[in-house]
Protein backbone atom coordinates (compact mmCIF):
# COMPACT_ATOMS: atom_id res chain seq x y z
CA UNK A 1 0.00 0.00 0.00
CA UNK A 2 1.25 3.91 -0.89
CA UNK A 3 1.45 6.26 1.72
CA UNK A 4 -0.51 9.70 1.80
CA UNK A 5 -0.24 12.73 4.34
CA UNK A 6 -3.53 14.33 4.76
CA UNK A 7 -6.04 16.45 7.18
CA UNK A 8 -8.30 14.50 7.85
CA UNK A 9 -12.26 15.01 9.01
CA UNK A 10 -11.24 16.55 11.95
CA UNK A 11 -8.75 18.89 11.16
CA UNK A 12 -5.99 17.21 11.85
CA UNK A 13 -2.55 16.33 9.94
CA UNK A 14 -2.21 12.10 10.34
CA UNK A 15 -0.43 9.82 8.03
CA UNK A 16 -1.85 6.63 6.21
CA UNK A 17 -1.73 3.91 4.23
CA UNK A 18 -4.24 3.37 0.62
CA UNK A 19 -6.55 0.68 0.35
CA UNK A 20 -8.76 0.96 -2.34
CA UNK A 21 -11.24 3.74 -1.48
CA UNK A 22 -9.98 4.15 2.06
CA UNK A 23 -6.86 5.69 3.86
CA UNK A 24 -6.08 3.58 7.02
CA UNK A 25 -4.67 5.74 9.34
CA UNK A 26 -1.80 5.32 11.48
CA UNK A 27 -0.86 6.17 15.14
CA UNK A 28 2.06 7.12 17.03
CA UNK A 29 3.06 9.78 13.70
CA UNK A 30 1.29 12.31 12.64
CA UNK A 31 4.01 13.07 9.69
CA UNK A 32 6.09 11.44 6.90
CA UNK A 33 8.80 12.81 8.46
CA UNK A 34 7.79 11.27 12.06
CA UNK A 35 7.48 7.87 10.62
CA UNK A 36 10.65 8.40 8.83
CA UNK A 37 12.77 8.99 11.83
CA UNK A 38 10.73 6.29 13.73
CA UNK A 39 12.18 3.65 11.65
CA UNK A 40 15.78 4.94 11.11
CA UNK A 41 15.13 4.78 15.04
CA UNK A 42 14.26 1.33 15.30
CA UNK A 43 16.76 0.22 12.30
CA UNK A 44 13.24 -1.00 10.25
CA UNK A 45 12.17 -0.37 6.83
CA UNK A 46 9.98 2.34 6.35
CA UNK A 47 6.84 -0.10 4.88
CA UNK A 48 7.18 -2.46 7.83
CA UNK A 49 7.26 0.26 10.56
CA UNK A 50 3.86 1.59 8.81
CA UNK A 51 2.36 -1.24 8.40
CA UNK A 52 3.35 -2.22 12.64
CA UNK A 53 0.97 1.20 13.24
CA UNK A 54 -1.82 1.06 11.23
CA UNK A 55 -5.39 1.52 13.29
CA UNK A 56 -9.18 0.71 12.31
CA UNK A 57 -9.40 4.58 11.70
CA UNK A 58 -10.45 5.41 8.10
CA UNK A 59 -10.68 7.93 5.96
CA UNK A 60 -12.85 8.48 2.77
CA UNK A 61 -9.62 8.56 -0.05
CA UNK A 62 -12.10 10.02 -2.82
CA UNK A 63 -13.58 13.06 -0.36
CA UNK A 64 -10.14 13.93 0.76
CA UNK A 65 -9.06 14.24 -2.54
CA UNK A 66 -12.08 16.32 -3.40
CA UNK A 67 -11.97 18.36 -0.35
CA UNK A 68 -8.26 18.93 -1.07
CA UNK A 69 -7.42 17.68 2.18
CA UNK A 70 -4.67 15.52 1.17
CA UNK A 71 -1.02 16.64 0.66
CA UNK A 72 2.13 16.11 -0.73
CA UNK A 73 3.10 12.94 0.89
CA UNK A 74 6.46 14.43 2.59
CA UNK A 75 6.95 17.96 3.41
CA UNK A 76 9.33 19.79 6.18
CA UNK A 77 8.04 21.27 9.01
CA UNK A 78 10.37 24.57 7.93
CA UNK A 79 10.50 24.70 3.86
CA UNK A 80 13.86 26.42 4.14
CA UNK A 81 15.09 22.86 4.90
CA UNK A 82 13.33 21.44 1.99
CA UNK A 83 15.35 21.44 -1.42
CA UNK A 84 13.56 21.10 -4.44
CA UNK A 85 16.27 19.76 -7.51
CA UNK A 86 15.82 17.63 -10.88
CA UNK A 87 18.09 16.46 -13.84
CA UNK A 88 17.35 16.87 -17.52
CA UNK A 89 18.46 14.89 -20.55
CA UNK A 90 18.20 11.44 -18.66
CA UNK A 91 14.88 10.01 -20.95
CA UNK A 92 15.19 7.77 -23.92
CA UNK A 93 11.56 8.55 -24.80
CA UNK A 94 9.25 7.36 -27.23
CA UNK A 95 10.53 5.37 -30.14
CA UNK A 96 9.87 7.83 -33.02
CA UNK A 97 11.77 10.41 -31.00
CA UNK A 98 14.76 8.32 -29.86
CA UNK A 99 14.92 7.39 -33.95
CA UNK A 100 15.25 11.20 -34.71
CA UNK A 101 17.56 11.94 -31.24
CA UNK A 102 19.67 8.77 -33.07
CA UNK A 103 20.42 10.07 -36.68
CA UNK A 104 20.90 13.69 -34.92
CA UNK A 105 23.80 11.69 -32.59
CA UNK A 106 25.17 10.39 -35.37
CA UNK A 107 26.30 13.31 -37.25
CA UNK A 108 30.03 14.66 -36.43
CA UNK A 109 30.52 16.16 -32.37
CA UNK A 110 30.86 19.64 -33.76
CA UNK A 111 27.31 19.51 -35.14
CA UNK A 112 25.35 18.79 -31.92
CA UNK A 113 23.95 21.34 -29.83
CA UNK A 114 25.21 21.25 -26.40
CA UNK A 115 22.19 19.32 -25.01
CA UNK A 116 22.41 16.45 -27.61
CA UNK A 117 25.99 16.28 -26.44
CA UNK A 118 25.01 15.89 -22.69
CA UNK A 119 22.44 13.41 -23.58
CA UNK A 120 25.08 11.33 -25.73
CA UNK A 121 26.83 11.38 -22.36
CA UNK A 122 24.26 9.97 -20.53
CA UNK A 123 24.02 6.97 -23.51
CA UNK A 124 27.52 6.48 -23.27
CA UNK A 125 28.07 6.51 -19.48
CA UNK A 126 24.71 7.07 -17.60
CA UNK A 127 24.55 3.55 -16.65
CA UNK A 128 28.41 2.62 -15.39
CA UNK A 129 29.16 -1.47 -16.17
CA UNK A 130 30.95 -1.85 -12.97
CA UNK A 131 28.54 -1.70 -10.12
CA UNK A 132 29.61 0.99 -7.25
CA UNK A 133 31.38 2.93 -9.97
CA UNK A 134 29.67 6.58 -10.55
CA UNK A 135 28.87 7.37 -14.46
CA UNK A 136 28.61 11.00 -16.38
CA UNK A 137 27.58 13.71 -14.51
CA UNK A 138 23.57 14.77 -15.44
CA UNK A 139 22.37 18.20 -16.66
CA UNK A 140 21.41 19.23 -12.99
CA UNK A 141 19.22 22.23 -12.05
CA UNK A 142 17.62 23.91 -8.60
CA UNK A 143 13.62 24.64 -8.56
CA UNK A 144 13.62 25.93 -4.87
CA UNK A 145 12.66 25.07 -1.45
CA UNK A 146 9.65 23.72 0.48
CA UNK A 147 7.80 27.46 -0.22
CA UNK A 148 7.66 26.24 -3.93
CA UNK A 149 5.98 22.99 -3.46
CA UNK A 150 2.05 22.46 -3.83
CA UNK A 151 0.04 20.06 -2.55
CA UNK A 152 -2.19 17.68 -4.81
CA UNK A 153 -5.50 20.35 -6.40
CA UNK A 154 -3.35 23.10 -5.74
CA UNK A 155 -2.88 25.42 -8.27
CA UNK A 156 0.58 25.94 -9.58
CA UNK A 157 1.24 29.49 -10.04
CA UNK A 158 2.32 31.28 -13.29
CA UNK A 159 3.88 34.62 -12.60
CA UNK A 160 3.24 37.44 -14.68
CA UNK A 161 6.59 37.69 -16.16
CA UNK A 162 6.79 33.99 -17.22
CA UNK A 163 6.28 33.32 -21.18
CA UNK A 164 4.63 30.39 -20.51
CA UNK A 165 3.48 27.26 -17.52
CA UNK A 166 3.51 23.97 -18.79
CA UNK A 167 3.72 20.29 -17.47
CA UNK A 168 6.58 18.10 -16.74
CA UNK A 169 5.19 14.51 -15.92
CA UNK A 170 8.08 13.00 -13.80
CA UNK A 171 9.38 10.83 -11.12
CA UNK A 172 10.00 12.22 -8.20
CA UNK A 173 12.76 10.81 -5.54
CA UNK A 174 12.00 11.92 -1.59
CA UNK A 175 15.33 11.53 0.59
CA UNK A 176 15.99 12.53 4.32
CA UNK A 177 19.57 13.25 5.14
CA UNK A 178 19.92 11.62 8.57
CA UNK A 179 21.61 12.39 11.85
CA UNK A 180 24.62 11.27 10.66
CA UNK A 181 24.48 13.37 7.06
CA UNK A 182 24.03 10.24 5.19
CA UNK A 183 20.71 10.07 2.41
CA UNK A 184 18.07 8.16 3.18
CA UNK A 185 15.84 7.13 0.31
CA UNK A 186 12.18 7.38 1.80
CA UNK A 187 10.33 6.40 -2.10
CA UNK A 188 8.98 7.91 -4.91
CA UNK A 189 6.42 9.83 -6.09
CA UNK A 190 4.61 11.30 -9.25
CA UNK A 191 5.21 15.17 -9.54
CA UNK A 192 4.63 17.74 -12.16
CA UNK A 193 7.83 19.29 -12.37
CA UNK A 194 6.21 22.57 -13.98
CA UNK A 195 8.47 25.28 -16.02
CA UNK A 196 8.53 27.62 -18.70
CA UNK A 197 9.52 26.26 -21.56
CA UNK A 198 9.32 29.49 -23.94
CA UNK A 199 11.93 30.83 -21.81
CA UNK A 200 14.21 27.67 -21.90
CA UNK A 201 14.07 27.56 -26.25
CA UNK A 202 15.36 31.28 -26.17
CA UNK A 203 18.21 29.89 -24.87
CA UNK A 204 19.52 27.07 -22.94
CA UNK A 205 21.46 29.23 -21.04
CA UNK A 206 17.58 30.27 -19.36
CA UNK A 207 17.50 26.97 -18.31
CA UNK A 208 18.11 27.78 -14.54
CA UNK A 209 15.51 30.83 -15.05
CA UNK A 210 12.84 28.96 -16.57
CA UNK A 211 13.10 25.89 -13.37
CA UNK A 212 12.39 28.56 -11.03
CA UNK A 213 8.76 28.07 -10.69
CA UNK A 214 7.13 25.74 -8.07
CA UNK A 215 5.72 21.81 -8.36
CA UNK A 216 3.65 19.35 -7.14
CA UNK A 217 4.01 15.82 -5.99
CA UNK A 218 1.79 13.10 -4.97
CA UNK A 219 -0.78 12.29 -4.00
CA UNK A 220 0.91 8.71 -3.12
CA UNK A 221 4.44 7.77 -2.39
CA UNK A 222 5.80 4.83 -3.07
CA UNK A 223 7.88 3.37 0.03
CA UNK A 224 10.60 1.48 -1.74
CA UNK A 225 11.97 0.86 -4.84
CA UNK A 226 9.52 1.77 -8.00
CA UNK A 227 8.93 -0.25 -10.68
CA UNK A 228 11.86 -0.24 -13.21
CA UNK A 229 9.53 0.66 -16.07
CA UNK A 230 7.07 2.97 -15.79
CA UNK A 231 4.51 3.92 -18.30
CA UNK A 232 1.37 6.82 -17.56
CA UNK A 233 -0.76 9.30 -18.80
CA UNK A 234 0.20 12.96 -19.15
CA UNK A 235 -3.18 15.12 -19.75
CA UNK A 236 -4.60 18.91 -19.50
CA UNK A 237 -7.87 19.83 -19.27
CA UNK A 238 -9.70 22.71 -20.13
CA UNK A 239 -13.18 23.38 -19.16
CA UNK A 240 -13.67 19.87 -18.21
CA UNK A 241 -12.52 18.63 -21.65
CA UNK A 242 -9.56 16.74 -22.06
CA UNK A 243 -7.60 19.32 -24.83
CA UNK A 244 -4.13 17.07 -24.60
CA UNK A 245 -3.18 13.56 -23.81
CA UNK A 246 0.28 11.94 -24.21
CA UNK A 247 1.69 8.75 -22.88
CA UNK A 248 4.57 9.12 -20.93
CA UNK A 249 8.06 6.93 -19.92
CA UNK A 250 9.92 6.74 -16.85
CA UNK A 251 11.90 4.71 -14.50
CA UNK A 252 15.39 3.21 -15.12
CA UNK A 253 14.23 1.01 -17.87
CA UNK A 254 13.21 4.30 -19.76
CA UNK A 255 16.14 6.22 -18.77
CA UNK A 256 20.17 6.72 -19.84
CA UNK A 257 21.30 7.11 -16.32
CA UNK A 258 20.63 4.36 -13.16
CA UNK A 259 18.83 6.08 -10.50
CA UNK A 260 21.59 5.60 -8.15
CA UNK A 261 24.24 7.61 -10.96
CA UNK A 262 21.81 10.55 -10.79
CA UNK A 263 21.23 9.98 -6.54
CA UNK A 264 25.41 10.17 -6.38
CA UNK A 265 25.81 12.97 -8.30
CA UNK A 266 23.27 14.75 -6.25
CA UNK A 267 24.61 14.06 -2.79
CA UNK A 268 27.74 14.04 -3.15
CA UNK A 269 28.41 18.14 -2.27
CA UNK A 270 28.47 18.66 1.15
CA UNK A 271 25.90 20.85 1.16
CA UNK A 272 23.43 18.46 0.01
CA UNK A 273 24.05 15.98 3.28
CA UNK A 274 22.82 18.45 6.18
CA UNK A 275 21.15 16.29 8.76
CA UNK A 276 17.48 16.99 9.28
CA UNK A 277 17.58 18.31 5.41
CA UNK A 278 14.28 16.93 2.73
CA UNK A 279 14.88 16.60 -0.68
CA UNK A 280 12.87 16.26 -3.40
CA UNK A 281 14.51 15.48 -6.41
CA UNK A 282 12.98 15.01 -9.97
CA UNK A 283 14.35 12.29 -12.74
CA UNK A 284 13.54 14.10 -16.27
CA UNK A 285 11.00 13.70 -18.46
CA UNK A 286 10.53 12.76 -22.64
CA UNK A 287 6.78 14.24 -22.76
CA UNK A 288 6.06 17.76 -22.85
CA UNK A 289 2.40 19.10 -24.08
CA UNK A 290 4.61 22.09 -25.75
CA UNK A 291 5.95 19.56 -28.08
CA UNK A 292 2.66 19.37 -30.32
CA UNK A 293 2.06 23.10 -29.70
CA UNK A 294 -0.25 23.56 -27.02
CA UNK A 295 0.13 26.53 -24.28
CA UNK A 296 -2.16 25.86 -21.35
CA UNK A 297 -4.11 28.65 -20.05
CA UNK A 298 -5.19 29.97 -16.69
CA UNK A 299 -7.87 27.47 -15.49
CA UNK A 300 -6.36 24.74 -17.12
CA UNK A 301 -5.60 21.12 -15.01
CA UNK A 302 -2.79 19.39 -15.49
CA UNK A 303 -3.55 15.60 -14.70
CA UNK A 304 -0.57 13.10 -14.58
CA UNK A 305 -0.86 9.27 -13.65
CA UNK A 306 0.49 5.89 -13.46
CA UNK A 307 -1.07 3.07 -11.85
CA UNK A 308 1.58 1.91 -9.90
CA UNK A 309 0.97 5.65 -7.45
CA UNK A 310 -2.67 5.28 -7.58
CA UNK A 311 -4.78 8.45 -7.82
CA UNK A 312 -3.86 10.93 -10.22
CA UNK A 313 -1.81 13.90 -9.85
CA UNK A 314 -4.12 17.18 -10.25
CA UNK A 315 -2.94 20.99 -10.13
CA UNK A 316 -5.00 23.41 -11.90
CA UNK A 317 -2.73 26.68 -13.67
CA UNK A 318 -3.39 29.89 -11.93
CA UNK A 319 -2.62 33.48 -13.39
CA UNK A 320 -0.85 35.80 -10.91
CA UNK A 321 0.02 39.36 -10.44
CA UNK A 322 3.37 40.48 -10.06
CA UNK A 323 4.18 41.20 -6.48
CA UNK A 324 8.15 42.88 -7.26
CA UNK A 325 8.58 45.86 -9.49
CA UNK A 326 11.68 46.68 -10.59
CA UNK A 327 12.03 49.69 -7.99
CA UNK A 328 11.09 46.81 -5.12
CA UNK A 329 14.72 46.81 -3.94
CA UNK A 330 15.54 48.63 -0.46
CA UNK A 331 18.21 50.91 -0.30
CA UNK A 332 20.07 50.99 3.24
Amino acid sequence: MNLVQIVDSKGKRRVGLVDGDNIVLLKKVTTTLDLARLALKDGSKLSAVAQSLVTSSTEDYTKALKQKRVLTPVDHPDPAHCIITGTGLTHLGSAAARDGMHKKLSGSAEDLTDSLKMFKMGLEGGKPKRKGEPGVQPEWFYKGDGSWLVGPGQPLPKPSFALDGGEEPELAGLYLIDDKGRPVRLGFALGNEYSDHVTERQNYLYLAHSKLRHSSIGPEMIMGAPPAAIEGMSRIVRNGKVIWEKPFLTGEANMSHTLANLEYHHFKYEGFRRPGDLHIHYFGTATLSIADGVSPKDGDVFEIEAPAFGAPLRNPLKDVKAKFKMDGVKKL
